[in-house]
């Protein structure tokens, strides 16, 4: 990979449309999606797009590209070390509670 793809990787760019359209760059993987949820990882950390009829209209990993459409109601970061939220603590963690 050149110089400039990598550097087109490493950054990040989320353009937005009529909460119709999504346009991302720096993307490096994409972990899941259906019609609801799309999580991707991305340079900037894992990222989850929500909304309805959601679909992922192109794809491009090598240049970190993909482009989303439908109706989309949220969007929100995570880093990629962070604990997920939905596991449970162990007797730890209830301990300090």
């Amino acid at each position: 990979m050149n110089a400039e793809k990598r550097e087109a990787v490493r950054s990040h760019l989320l353009n937005l449309r009529d909460r119709k359209v999504l346009e991302l760059r720096g993307v490096t993987d994409v972990i899941s999606f259906d019609e609801e949820t799309v999580e991707l990882s991305t340079v900037c950390g894992i990222l989850t797009v929500e909304g309805t009829a959601l679909h992922v209209q192109a794809l491009d990993l090598a240049a970190g590209i993909v482009n989303i459409d439908g109706n989309i109601s949220a969007l929100s970061y995570a880093d990629a070390d962070e604990p997920d939220k939905n596991t449970k603590p162990g007797w730890l963690g209830k301990f300090f509670r």
